[in-house]
Formats: structure tokens, sequence, C-alpha cells
């Protein structure tokens, strides 16, 4: 038995420039906007049997917004970036250009005291693989970096690929599957 699974990126909490590891601000101004123009496409994927969402703020506020009142999943969290947390790239890249370039390189360094990515990209790919099938659908509205581990890890694709996917807030990606054999699904657009 197979399970679908739709992602919703959820909606900025700040400008692209001002984006922070492991932001826990809310939605801003431009969020709510964003969710409110958005909703016509999203508020379906709510018929979902299950419906679930990053611990983030924004990522429950906008699960809220959307009318999915979903339960929250520890295991959704973004990636844990140790003492980066609350920087900027920009921030760290001035004062550890070094162990940024790090970081970017090898998939099993955490030079900021967290996560290493690839054990950011299993935890998200384990919680994808313990979805209980259903016969109908599950939705998750997460940050966008679990988004982007979520699709490595259902194509299997190389660590480094998760720096190549680009996930704008209130974007969506469904994937197919089960335990290890997941497929990307890619909808038509409204005509």
């Amino acid at each position: 038995m197979t399970v679908r699974v739709s992602l919703v990126a959820a909606a900025r909490g700040s400008a692209l420039l001002a984006e922070r590891f492991d932001d826990d601000r809310p939605l801003d101004h431009a969020g709510w906007h964003e969710v409110q123009l958005a909703a016509h496409a999203l508020v379906p994927l709510g018929a979902a049997e299950l419906r679930y969402c990053s611990p983030t703020p924004r990522s429950r506020a906008t699960g809220e917004a959307l009318g999915y009142a979903p339960l929250v999943q520890p295991a959704l969290r973004d990636c844990d970036m140790g003492r980066w947390r609350g920087c900027t790239l920009a921030d760290v890249a001035a004062c550890e250009p070094a162990a940024v370039d790090a970081w970017l390189a090898d998939p099993r360094s955490a030079p900021h005291g967290g996560e290493p990515l690839l054990a950011f990209i299993s935890r998200i790919g384990g919680w994808l693989d313990t979805r209980p099938p259903c016969d109908g659908s599950i939705v998750a509205v997460a940050e966008p970096a679990v988004v982007r581990a979520a699709l490595v890890y259902a194509l299997k694709a190389p660590p480094s690929t998760y720096w190549n996917v680009d996930v704008r807030p209130l974007s969506t990606v469904t994937l197919d599957g089960g335990p290890g054999r997941w497929s990307l699904r890619l909808e038509a657009g409204a005509r």
C-alpha cells in the first residue's frame, strides 16, 4: 500500500536576505498576504486524512491560516544549526569562512556543533518512511529546508543535491510511495 504526502513550504517570516538559520520568527506581513493569495490553491490539501506541520511558529501559523488544524511533528523541525542558530549565512561566512566552506562541501560535517546535513536528510527521510499507509493522503506544512531534505531523500539523490533545490514559500510537492520507495508527483497546472 502506498501513501501520498503533500509538502507545503511555510510562508515567509522575513525577507530572503534576512533569513536566519533555525529561524523561529512568526509570519511577517508579507507572509500573511502570500497565504491569503495562495489559499485558493492550498486549502483543498486540507482534506487530507492526516495534517501535520513543523514545530516552527511560521509553519504552525501557515497551517492554521490554511485551515488545516495541523498536528505538530517534532521530527519535521528544521536542521539544528548549533551555534549558528539565529545568524544569517552572510554573518557566519564573514566570521567563519572556512567552517562555512567545510559545511557546504561535506554533508557529514557540522562545524556549527549542530546536526550534519546528512543526518538532517536521514531524519526527514525517517519521518517519511514511517507515515502510515492510508486510503487518502497526508499534508504537512514545513520549513523550506525540510521540503528540500525530503526531496533529496525521496529521489535518492546525493546529499550535495540539497544545495541545488530551491523551495519557495508556499510551494508544494507531492511524494507517493512508502518506506524506501518514493516517487515525485508533478501535477498539471490550472487551465
